[in-house]
């Protein structure tokens, strides 16, 4: 079982910036494919970045957060910069067991409690 904890989460002004983190416990971290979601109120959860070998971002966000790893410290990131109102939600952080990368929510097998991160206009 794999239990994953975000932290770094709040209330930001329109272009500013914050940093989310993501900590695992258990083994094989390192063998995972780790991302973030987020969803909005009244909508579904939506794929936000992937880290396995690569990386890869949606479209909504690509250019302004940079999503990271270190596998020593079982901990993923999400660096959001150039922060819009549009990017207020619960942010998540999810693992897989796949051999396969996905931005499909099914496909994740674990999920933190979720961050609310906040930025105001």
């Amino acid at each position: 079982q794999v239990q994953l904890v975000e932290s770094g989460g709040g209330l930001v002004q329109a272009g500013g910036s914050l940093r989310l983190s993501c900590v695992a416990s258990g083994r094989g971290f390192s063998s995972y494919n780790m991302a973030w979601f987020r969803q909005a109120p009244g909508k579904e959860r939506e794929f936000v970045a992937w880290s396995s070998g690569n990386v890869y971002y949606a479209d909504s966000v690509k250019g302004r957060f940079t999503i990271s790893r270190d596998n020593a410290k079982n901990t993923v990131y999400l660096q959001m910069n150039s922060l819009k109102p549009e990017d207020t939600a619960v942010y998540y952080c999810a693992a897989s067991t796949r051999y396969y990368t996905s931005t499909d929510v099914k496909t994740y097998d674990y999920w933190g409690q979720g961050i609310q991160v906040t930025v105001s206009s």
